[in-house]
C-alpha cells in the first residue's frame, strides 16, 4: 500500500468533496454564473429587495441571455443546448444571489420558453425563442388563478372560437415577469380541453398589473394577468398538446431547477453564518468555538451536502432520460424544506443581526417561504410521492 498519497485540504463548504463529481464544463458554468452574479447582482440585490424593484431588469435579462442561461438546457433556436446538470448548477448560483433572480431565469427558460419549445409550432419557435434566449424578449407563464392553485383542471379562464380566431377571458395570479413580459403563455379551458396560447402582451384586452406589498421575492416582478376579450389568431394556440399534460410538463421543468436553486440560498446563508461565527467574539473567544454553535453549523452543512448530492443525482438521471416526475417532487419537497431550515438556523447564529438585510439570511428565508409553496405545495408533492409509493391517490 502506498503511503505517499497526500489528502486534499478539507473544504468547509464542500465537506464531502462533491466537486470531484463535477466535470470541467460544469465547473466552468458555475464559475461563469457566479462571476456574473458577483459583479452584476450581488452589490445591488439587497437594495432591490428592500425597494421591491429590480433596477434595469431588461438590461439584466440581456446580460443573462448573453451568458447563455436563458433556456440554456434547450436545443436550437439560439439556446445554449447545455445539460440539465449544468442548468441546475446555474440555478444554484443564481439563487445563492436571490430566489427572485433564479425565478426570472426559471420562468423564462423552464416555463415560457420550454412550453413553446416543446409544444409550439415551428413558426412560434422561430418567432419567440431566439429573442427570448438572448434576453431581448421576456416571457411569463399563466396557469395559476385567483381561485385555483393546486387544482388547475378547474381553471376558469376560457378560450372560445370566434370564426377562425380565439377569444380569451379570465384572470391569472402570482405570475412572475408578467408586468414586464413581451409574451405570455396562457392556459385556458376550451371545448376540447385545456389548451395553451402564445399571447403577445400588446394584444388589446391584455393587461398585467404588478402585485405590490409582498414580503417575499421582492427582487422579482410578480403580477396578475387580466384577459378581457383577448382576440388571437388560430396560429396562437400551441398545436402539439391538449390537456393538463402541457402545463404540468412545464412545471416539472421548473421544479427541477428549484431542487438545485434552493441549495444556493442554503449555501449563501451557511457561508455567511460560518464567517460571522468566526468573527464574532463573546466570552473572550469566537462563537464558532462553542459547542452549540458548531452543532448548528455542522447540522446545516450536513443537510446542505445531502441536498446537493440529491440534486446532482437527479440531474444525472435527467441527462440520462430517466428522471420521473415523482423524483422531481422528492427533490423539491426535501431541498426547499431543508434550505428554509438552514436559513432559519443560520439566522439564529447571528442573533438580532440575523434579521438585518446587511446579511442574507432573512432575505433568503423570506424568499423560500414562497418557493416552499410555488410550483407545487408541500402537501401536493407529499401526496404525489405518497401515491407513487402506495398506488392510492389521496387528492382526487
Amino acid at each position: 500500500m502506498s503511503t505517499n498519497n497526500v489528502l486534499p485540504p478539507f473544504a468547509p463548504l464542500d465537506p464531502a468533496g462533491i466537486d470531484d463529481l463535477l466535470t470541467a464544463d460544469e465547473i466552468a458554468v458555475r464559475s461563469s454564473v457566479r462571476q456574473l452574479c458577483a459583479e452584476r447582482i450581488d452589490p445591488y440585490v439587497t437594495d432591490w429587495f428592500e425597494r421591491g424593484q429590480i433596477e434595469d431588469v431588461r438590461g439584466l435579462a440581456k446580460e443573462l441571455g448573453a451568458l447563455g442561461v436563458l433556456g440554456m438546457h434547450l436545443e436550437g433556436y439560439g439556446c445554449a443546448g447545455m445539460s440539465a446538470t449544468e442548468y441546475g448548477i446555474a440555478c444554484l448560483e443564481l439563487e445563492a444571489t436571490d430566489s427572485g433572480i433564479r425565478s426570472l431565469v426559471s420562468v423564462q427558460g423552464s416555463l415560457a420558453m420550454f412550453a413553446i419549445w416543446r409544444w409550439g409550432s415551428e413558426e412560434q419557435k422561430n418567432e419567440w425563442l431566439p429573442s427570448m434566449a438572448a434576453g431581448e424578449a421576456i416571457g411569463c407563464f399563466g396557469l395559476t388563478e385567483p381561485d385555483v392553485g393546486s387544482d388547475p383542471g378547474n381553471m376558469r379562464t376560457r378560450a372560445r372560437r370566434n370564426g377562425d380566431d380565439w377569444i380569451l377571458d379570465g384572470r391569472k395570479m402570482w405570475i412572475t415577469n408578467g408586468t414586464i413580459a413581451d409574451v405570455a403563455v396562457v392556459w385556458a379551458q376550451t371545448d376540447d380541453g385545456v389548451r395553451g396560447f402564445v399571447v403577445p402582451t400588446n394584444t388589446p384586452g391584455f393587461s398585467a398589473p404588478e402585485i405590490k406589498h409582498k414580503q417575499s421575492l421582492r427582487a422579482s416582478v410578480t403580477s396578475e394577468l387580466v384577459l378581457d376579450g383577448v382576440r388571437l389568431p388560430a396560429s396562437a394556440v400551441l398545436p402539439e398538446v391538449t390537456g393538463l399534460k402541457g402545463p404540468l410538463s412545464c412545471l416539472n421543468e421548473a421544479r427541477y431547477g428549484i431542487v438545485w436553486g434552493a441549495m444556493g440560498a442554503a449555501r449563501s446563508s451557511l457561508e455567511a453564518a460560518l464567517s460571522y461565527a468566526n468573527d464574532r467574539i463573546q466570552f473572550g473567544k469566537p462563537i464558532s468555538a462553542f459547542q452549540l454553535t458548531q452543532q448548528k453549523l455542522v447540522d446545516m452543512n450536513l443537510e446542505y451536502t445531502k441536498g446537493v448530492l440529491l440534486a446532482l443525482h437527479l440531474g444525472r438521471r435527467k441527462d440520462a432520460g430517466k428522471l420521473r416526475p415523482e423524483q422531481v417532487s422528492l427533490g423539491k419537497l426535501n431541498n426547499v424544506r431543508q434550505a428554509l431550515e438552514i436559513c432559519r438556523a443560520a439566522r439564529t447564529i447571528l442573533g438580532a443581526n440575523g434579521i438585518s438585510l446587511e446579511y442574507p439570511m432573512i432575505r433568503h428565508a423570506n424568499n423560500l417561504e414562497s418557493v416552499l409553496t410555488y410550483e407545487g405545495t408541500v402537501e401536493m408533492h407529499t401526496l404525489v410521492i405518497g401515491q407513487a409509493m402506495t398506488g392510492h391517490s389521496a387528492f382526487r
